[in-house]
């Protein structure tokens, strides 16, 4: 059927376009919202200060099976909050007074030439230094096309001089985008150089050798990785003038005065989910407007790929709400903690006797690995590791049970058990986790090894 705006529209659920019923956020709704009567299929969109996409739909009525075209401004969209100045806020729901019936839309571009296609977010990390930076674009591919190398100029992303500036990606995961649904995707790729070898940022190529070589003591790794809501230059929840109440009430609180941004941090999570990733819990942290999520357990190379791909939809989903989500490890200078990335390890050696999880402790302070896997833990380490705020001090190596103030925990119930896994607690929220979980398995693994704990 033909529909408004020369585009082809499409009823039903094919392609994740619209269904009645809770599913690939679709909700069917029959009752009254805002005082205006819902259609039969509506689809749920979760919006923060944006525009509604469609300004016209076509609806099939039960009576006769034709089909009309009907038009609609904003202010007859139904929604359970409000409109403002034709702006859609969120938890918008499509609807039209009057009617009832069933809606014909597109819920993604379905043809280029007359050829089905899907939309594909590029991914990579880029040159950015001290700490690297996110970067992505949208590729149109043909329905089933195979994710091909794509190429980006590396002058603009700290990567390559102007005069030599290509760059390639090479997608190496993908996943459902959960922001645009249907059949759309997230792509994390490699940055490669056009000789074919990997770009000197290219941490997970550094990585991939070393997983390769301890594979068979098959690590785990869970990340609990924090992050800091800013609006306005401030922490989200800080006053504009002075400071909040301190610290106390705020780690995993409840209620308008204890938690800032909630909003923001379930449609992440929901995302997460939707994505397939390996998220495993969200809690709100010590700071006001500080936040953590979970990703594992799983292997080095999933664990940081998963982990890269949760901090693209954080920080794109807090665009929506005009706020920024930071991974500085000391957002707050003062009497405020600083944000870390927890990470947790253990081999199968670990999971299964106590002497393991001893030696892999030891391996951590031997001579030169404090130094070393300091300087892969993130930038600003030193302001975050003072000692104070539940942390050691970064040129001190320790190592405890239930010890938050050590810079490796044992947990008290692998004591107990005398088996499990360790907690690293000196990484710093804004790491590249292929450089932490690096560190941890050649340090970790070869000490095993040599130990015969394998």
């Amino acid at each position: 059927m033909d529909g408004l705006g020369g585009g082809v529209w499409e009823l039903g659920v094919a392609g994740g376009v619209w269904e009645r019923g809770v599913a690939d956020g679709v909700r069917g709704r029959g009752t009254e919202d805002c005082g205006r009567r819902t259609l039969d299929y509506v689809r749920r969109t979760r919006c923060a200060n944006r525009k509604p996409r469609t300004t016209g739909i076509s609806v099939l009525s039960r009576a006769d099976n034709q089909a009309q075209a009907l038009q609609f401004p904003p202010g007859d969209l139904a929604c359970n909050t409000v409109f403002t100045n034709g702006q859609q806020v969120r938890n918008c729901w499509l609807a039209l007074s009057g009617a009832v019936g069933q809606v014909h839309v597109r819920a993604r571009p379905l043809r280029r030439d007359g050829q089905l296609t899907y939309k594909a977010e590029y991914i990579w990390i880029d040159g950015t230094q001290p700490s690297a930076r996110l970067r992505s674009k949208t590729k149109i591919l043909a329905d089933g096309a195979e994710l091909p190398d794509w190429g980006f100029d590396g002058s603009s992303t700290n990567q390559a001089p102007g005069d030599n500036s290509d760059c390639v990606l090479k997608p190496v995961f993908s996943c459902p985008d959960p922001i645009r649904g249907g059949d759309h995707k997230l792509v994390l790729c490699e940055v490669y150089l056009v000789d074919g070898t990997p770009h000197p940022t290219n941490n997970r190529a550094k990585l991939l050798p070393v997983a390769e070589q301890f594979a068979e003591q098959d690590s785990w790794f869970g990340i609990e990785q924090e992050y800091t809501f800013f609006q306005e230059g401030r922490p989200l929840g800080f006053p504009a003038v002075g400071f909040p109440a301190p610290q106390g009430p705020y780690y995993c609180g409840v209620g308008a005065d204890e938690v800032f941004g909630r909003d923001i941090v379930e449609r992440h999570l929901d995302a997460c989910l939707d994505a397939g990733l390996k998220v495993s819990g969200i809690n709100a942290e010590v700071m006001p407007g500080q936040w953590e999520f979970q990703i594992g357990p799983a292997g080095p190379v999933e664990v940081a790929d998963h982990l890269w791909v949760a901090r693209w939809l954080l920080y794109r989903i807090a665009e929506e709400y005009d706020v920024a989500a930071t991974l500085d490890a000391k957002p707050a200078k003062g009497d405020w903690n600083g944000a870390g990335a927890h990470t947790n390890f253990s081999t199968r050696a670990m999971r299964e006797g106590y002497d393991a999880i001893i030696t892999a402790c030891e391996a951590l302070g031997a001579p030169g690995k404090v130094e070393e896997h300091i300087a892969g833990y993130g930038d600003g380490i030193e302001e975050r590791l003072t000692g104070a705020h539940e942390t050691a001090p970064h040129d001190v190596y320790s190592y405890g049970v239930s010890d938050r103030g050590a810079s490796v925990r044992i947990p008290w119930q692998v004591e107990v058990d005398k088996k499990g896994y360790i907690e690293d607690r000196r990484p710093n929220a804004n790491i590249d986790p292929y450089n932490v979980t690096r560190l941890l398995v050649n340090t970790c693994c070869t000490a095993l090894e040599k130990a015969g704990q394998v």
